[in-house]
């Protein structure tokens, strides 16, 4: 019997070559996280640039429209791409940790020790589950709340309502306010449910 487990171990080249892909994998993992701070701060600087621009803007009569339908779209546009990409490392980031965690599972198995230091960390049995509850995140349809795709994009959601808005009171219905905010309204809304659609359709693909 003690001939059959020494025959079950796995070999040192497979052992080195797992411990080697579980430090690449967190190495690519922290990529994501890093690369997912740089383009939500980029965005938000862009913002706040445009914002206090426009304060300084509407001080000046007939510059505030001009600079506005110039600057608003432009951010807007920005953080369409600013969410698809942190949609993205999003999906790459519980990849990584769905590998990591297939490894842990690996490691488990090694002794029967073992369980008691890469114990789960999902209350699924899933690689998946347990990527997710490495975050403390909890598989389900309120998961996709709280990533940082969700955050810039209910942001730029407002921000295309405030742009609409401002058309339709502006240039279409002569300064009717309530007109306005009802298509400011539907505007973010809707930006946010094509989001949340696609942001689910991606997560959902990574998991199957």
């Amino acid at each position: 019997m003690e001939a059959e487990s020494r025959d079950a171990r796995p070999s040192a080249p497979l052992m080195s070559a797992i411990v080697t892909e579980h430090f690449v994998l967190q190495s690519a993992a922290g990529t994501t996280v890093s690369e997912a701070l740089g383009r939500s701060s980029l965005y938000l600087s862009a913002l706040s640039s445009s914002l206090i621009a426009l304060g300084f803007a509407s001080q000046t009569p007939g510059l505030l429209l001009p600079f506005a339908a110039a600057a608003l779209p432009t951010v807007f546009v920005l953080g369409v791409f600013t969410t698809a990409r942190l949609v993205d490392t999003g999906v790459q980031n519980v990849a990584y940790l769905s590998s990591i965690a297939r490894i842990r599972g690996y490691y488990r198995e090694l002794d029967p020790e073992a369980a008691r230091y890469f114990a789960s960390w999902g209350a699924g049995e899933g690689e998946t589950d347990d990527a997710l509850g490495s975050l403390a995140v909890k598989a389900g349809p309120m998961a996709g709340l709280f990533t940082a795709a969700s955050m810039i994009a209910i942001i730029n959601g407002v921000l295309a309502g405030v742009c609409l808005a401002l058309l339709t009171y502006y240039l279409i219905t002569d300064h009717h306010l309530l007109v306005a905010l009802a298509v400011g309204l539907l505007a973010a809304a809707a930006s946010l449910t094509v989001f949340f659609r696609y942001q689910h359709r991606r997560y959902v693909s990574v998991q199957r």
